[in-house]
């Protein structure tokens, strides 16, 4: 099992077998593709290994489903909102397929060495018998995707006269003047279908036979092609009734339809973001769950549309613009290092709502809505993580002198505002902080506890564009 990018393509290991003659003589055995998945698969769950890398949160429930689902032999649709993964699951089907494959060296479609499908490859395997060129192809290029569009034709899935063959000399009647399409193209290997209900109706009747009888028709060609594909595809349940729907006869020739869901639990939904955030500065764990927890208040707010979804990529994004305020905030004072700090949250709000879709009634609450929730998500991890800690020498501390954060604050004069008395050790060993360590992460922690309490009404705070004072 490998998790290389479908980009990255190794060198073809050396040794290999170059004609059909070797190849037989090496043993090799033809295998279907879902007889191929199937071996790997089982392979994998005997021995350990994990089938899925890089997907989280779908271990008690999708993944059971989809493993089932293929060691059936079944091709599957996966149902679920925006932002749940569906694409990145499709792409780590590639993952179950042998790393190499033989086909035939110069065809133009995948066609295995022992079983041509096209005529001119079957010409070529009957004029020179076992010197048949063959070559290997790694997994990564046998995954072929599509986004469905509502212009895509039957010509892009399927294939369509090739005016340039024709005008070569060849008959229009020649099926070798076929040029094929992404199906046919990706015989041999899995292909994947995004948004599949945005593909008009008339397209999507082009996928009958090719879910069921595993052979195209082009026009009026006479042409058969026996493909050995697995199909799968992804869709939002809001298109079955808005932008469109999946045929049902179409429906009924999956063989599975899964569905997908966000992070069940917080742990998992902050595995996500650490996963897939590409962070320029550092942000702790903490304000990690801040995003986690305000993610999953959206998502069960009434007051956002639940229909369109709260997608992943928005706690992603989240984090992401969390570190840049940190950087930024970092350049402004001079800092050497950029540590996020609760006082970066500020910025997620504007940057980041146009991503959220709201019920009507809503408008013009937007900003207050969020930034509810935000705070909301706050107090909650604050009161997770600080619990068992009394905050009230913090408090009565901080009541007889203003502390000041902000923009234009670095770590270190956040510290030094503190009275001497304030002890900040357990607050900072509690967020996984040194308290003897740097500034950064230590002001991160003490912030956060100072948030705590000022939403708690144990203190008061006063803030401007760039500034926040707490005091009694």
């Amino acid at each position: 099992m490998s998790d290389l990018p479908l980009s990255a393509t190794p060198a073809i290991p050396t040794g290999l077998p170059t004609t059909v003659g070797a190849l037989r003589a090496s043993g090799h055995r033809l295998r279907d593709v879902k007889s191929e998945m199937r071996e790997n698969l089982l392979t994998a769950l005997r021995t350990g290994v994990d089938p899925w890398p890089g997907i989280v949160g779908f271990g008690r429930t999708v993944l059971p489903q989809l493993e089932r689902a293929l060691l059936a032999g079944h091709d599957v649709v996966l149902l679920g909102e925006r932002g749940q993964g569906k694409t990145r699951l499709l792409r780590s089907l590639a993952g179950l397929l042998d790393e190499w494959t033989p086909v035939i060296a110069g065809a133009e479609l995948g066609e295995h060495p022992y079983e041509p499908i096209t005529p001119a490859s079957r010409r070529r395997a009957a004029e020179l018998g076992p010197d048949l060129p063959v070559e290997w192809v790694h997994r990564s290029l046998r995954y072929t995707e599509k986004l469905a569009t509502p212009d895509s034709s039957v010509g892009d899935l399927i294939g369509d006269v090739d005016p340039v063959k024709v005008a070569e000399g060849r008959s229009l009647g020649d099926p070798e003047t076929i040029h094929f399409g992404l199906i046919p193209r990706g015989h041999r290997g899995i292909v994947g279908i995004n948004e599949l209900p945005d593909l008009a109706e008339r397209i999507q009747v082009a996928l009958l036979n090719v879910m069921e009888e595993r052979d195209v028709q082009v026009r009026g060609y006479t042409l058969r092609l026996p493909l050995d594909v697995v199909v799968v595809a992804t869709a939002n349940p809001e298109d079955y009734t808005n932008r469109g729907r999946i045929i049902t006869p179409l429906k009924d020739r999956f063989g599975a339809e899964i569905r997908t869901h966000y992070p069940l639990e917080i742990t998992a939904e902050i595995a996500l973001v650490r996963q897939e955030a590409e962070l320029v500065a550092e942000v702790g764990d903490h304000l990690i769950e801040v995003l986690a927890r305000f993610v999953r208040s959206l998502r069960a707010s009434s007051s956002v549309d639940q229909r369109s979804g709260v997608s992943a990529r928005f706690a992603v994004a989240a984090a992401e613009t969390v570190a840049a305020a940190a950087l930024r905030r970092a350049a402004r004072t001079g800092e050497a290092a950029a540590v996020a700090r609760p006082v970066d949250l500020d910025g997620v709000i504007p940057i980041l709502r146009g991503k959220i879709e709201f019920e009507a009634g809503e408008e013009g609450r937007e900003d207050e809505l969020l930034g509810h929730l935000l705070r909301r998500a706050t107090a909650d991890t604050a009161r997770q993580l600080l619990a068992g800690i009394d905050l009230a020498p913090l408090a009565e501390a901080v009541s007889g002198r203003s502390v000041t954060t902000g923009e234009r604050i670095t770590a270190e004069e956040l510290l030094r505002s503190l009275p001497e008395a304030v002890e900040v050790a357990e607050i900072a060993k509690r967020m996984g902080a040194d308290p003897t360590g740097p500034a950064g992460p230590v002001a991160s922690a003490v912030e956060l506890a100072l948030e705590l309490l000022y939403l708690s009404r144990q203190l008061s705070k006063d803030s401007d564009a760039e500034h926040s004072v707490y005091g009694a």
